[in-house]
């Protein structure tokens, strides 16, 4: 099947000159000069290395009770890392990530997206012939979202276009079926979000590494692990206000107050859409106006063990295409990477948040319908399951950015402007590049880090 990764992969682009470590380019400063960082996520670990190293006094305060923010491997099953969140180095060619693995010793596996068995909703696995037609689908699609693009003078969702071009081919409920399915599969699970909440114009604004997508099958962590050493990070430390003037940052935590030169900023976008942390004084307008208008995504993950596999143990997805779209439609074979008997079940977007809203028991039950949908009703129960709650979480409010109708990519550029030459935002949400991804994150983290250092020069 083919995927909208598939197709950016060929347009991705290379940071030359980037190094293996956070170190500044030229000499090492030295300098007195002290920066908080909120948040100890991939940003906020980057920006600490790459200060620490260039002579600065950092301390990292994260409200969690680790490190890693939406990089979290749960280590519930001790035979079993669980990426919880990131869990993919998406185009390892020139990606930062990749230099940071092969600097840690953290080996990887690649995901083959073309390596997929699906089955239609009556449960029938679709034939080679099907499945290439799937792939056609999911051509067209982006044919008919290009031309409206190119256009069309007025911003409008993904699902207003793709609802008018079905109707124009009056298609069969059974090719609503399918092209609902390639939506869902190729865009809905990409961008964490609902087609009728992307912005047809923007959607798509970012770029991509090339090369294959990998994944971590000893966890996520040990990236987290090796950018953490040294720095001075302390957890369970939740910001409550900022206050910034001319000289100083003062920053008040549920654990005391700390002073500094400067901070940065590198909580997530949803942990600022709901004024978690006051600001005094109140961020600049095009700042505010730039949070509130950004979506924040969901992509929910639920892991569930079996005694033993049932599936076709060779392919590195499953899927399937449900008569209500986006409705437990893609499971990861973790057997490919780790050998046990494990799936991960994506949900994205409205139906993600609707998971969130239910018990354990509840969300399991509806994937095991799925999976007997596919595969008979004498599949055993899992023997255990661990499941994300992203959007719940009073530290993140969702997984990732996003582009909603009418907003542009340059929200992503004021929200990473500093303000008033004390304090630096980064975050994933900061990165018109790259937003939505680990790399993202990672090098907006060393741009503020340069931004501070430049002011030293």
């Amino acid at each position: 099947m083919i995927t909208r990764r598939g197709f950016l992969q060929a347009a991705g682009a290379s940071l030359a000159g980037l190094l293996a470590g956070c170190e500044m380019e030229g000499d090492t400063a030295v300098t007195n000069e002290r920066v908080l960082i909120i948040g100890a996520g991939m940003a906020g670990l980057a920006a600490g290395q790459t200060l620490r190293q260039a002579g600065y006094a950092v301390t990292l305060l994260e409200a969690r009770d680790r490190l890693g923010g939406r990089v979290w491997t749960d280590r519930a099953w001790p035979d079993v890392p669980l990426d919880m969140g990131a869990s993919w180095i998406h185009g390892v060619d020139g990606n930062p990530i990749t230099a940071l693995a092969e600097q840690f010793g953290a080996a990887t596996k690649r995901t083959d997206y073309d390596s997929v068995t699906v089955f239609d909703a009556n449960g029938s696995r679709l034939s080679g012939r099907e499945l290439a037609e799937l792939d056609e689908y999911a051509e067209e699609l982006y044919a008919v979202l290009a031309q409206a693009q190119a256009e069309r003078d007025r911003d409008v969702s993904l699902q207003t276009v793709i609802d008018q071009a079905a109707a124009a081919e009056a298609l069969s409920q059974e090719e609503m079926l399918r092209l609902n399915y390639v939506v869902n599969a190729t865009i809905e699970q990409e961008y964490a979000a609902d087609s009728a909440e992307l912005s047809l114009f923007e959607f798509d604004q970012d770029e991509a590494f090339p090369g294959e997508d990998v994944l971590f099958p000893g966890g996520y962590d040990q990236i987290v692990n090796g950018l953490a050493q040294g720095l001075d990070a302390r957890t369970l430390h939740v910001v409550e206000k900022v206050e910034y003037g001319d000289t100083a940052v003062n920053v008040q935590t549920n654990q005391g107050e700390f002073t500094a030169e400067r901070a940065i900023v590198t909580v997530p976008l949803g942990v600022l859409q709901k004024r978690r942390i006051q600001f005094d004084p109140a961020l600049p307008a095009q700042k505010t106006a730039a949070i509130n208008s950004l979506g924040m995504g969901l992509l929910h993950k639920t892991y569930l063990r079996f005694p033993e596999p049932f599936w076709d143990k060779r392919k590195h997805f499953i899927e399937r295409i449900p008569v209500k779209k986006g409705v437990w439609g893609e499971f990861l074979n973790m057997y490919r990477y780790i050998q046990e008997p494990v799936l991960v079940g994506f949900n994205a977007g409205s139906y993600g948040r609707y998971l969130e809203t239910l018990g354990d028991e509840e969300i399991v039950a509806g994937a095991m319908a799925a999976l007997r949908g596919m595969y008979g009703h004498d599949i055993p129960d899992p023997e255990a399951w661990r499941i994300s709650r992203w959007g719940l979480d009073p530290y993140s409010y969702g997984s990732y950015s996003f582009m909603p109708v009418g907003v542009t990519g340059e929200a992503y550029d004021w929200l990473a402007e500093p303000v008033n030459g004390r304090l630096f935002f980064a975050g994933e949400a900061t990165h018109r590049t790259y937003p939505a991804t680990v790399h993202g994150a990672f090098l907006s983290g060393r741009r503020a880090a340069r931004q501070i250092a430049a002011l030293a020069d």
